[in-house]
């Protein structure tokens, strides 16, 4: 298993941090990882979408998956695979959590991005020597982006 924690203080509240979060589409404009996106829904704190995923170091194109996004309100995003039908493959060789944990701070928020993979002993190996390399730098360049995306946001509006 490959798991990344992060770290980043933002000049924005939770809500706006959270609500860039639950926007994939702009959200995609920070994170790498989510390739072109096919569709969104929302419906109350749920979100799912369906994207062509990239990882970091690993070539090709990766199959697609529906993510589903659980907002606390004010507090946090938790992500995961969308439950069956969707991502059988994805299913079968691995396992994935995220969250977005945001906390006021006297300067902003403190948002705490976390991300784990876990993949089958068969083709995980060499997947996680891979990530245990790259995904860290990539998710400390999707954190800084979203922080520049907020904060420029803030300044222009």
């Amino acid at each position: 298993m490959v798991q990344v924690r992060v770290e980043q203080t933002v000049r924005c509240s939770p809500d706006e941090f959270l609500a860039l979060v639950l926007n994939p589409r702009r959200y995609a404009e920070v994170d790498d990882k989510l390739g072109r996106i096919d569709w969104v829904r929302r419906e109350g704190n749920v979100t799912e979408f369906k994207f062509r995923s990239r990882l970091p170091g690993l070539p090709g194109p990766m199959p697609k998956v529906v993510s589903r996004m659980r907002l606390t309100p004010g507090e946090r995003v938790d992500v995961e695979y969308a439950p069956s039908p969707h991502n059988r493959l994805s299913r079968r060789l691995s396992t994935f959590a995220a969250s977005f944990v945001c906390r006021p701070v006297s300067d902003g928020t403190r948002v705490t991005r976390t991300i784990e993979f876990g993949f089958l002993p068969i083709v995980g190996l060499p997947v996680e020597l891979i990530l245990r390399r790259t995904l860290r730098s990539d998710v400390e360049r999707e954190i800084r982006g979203a922080k520049e995306l907020l904060e420029r946001t803030e300044h222009s509006g």
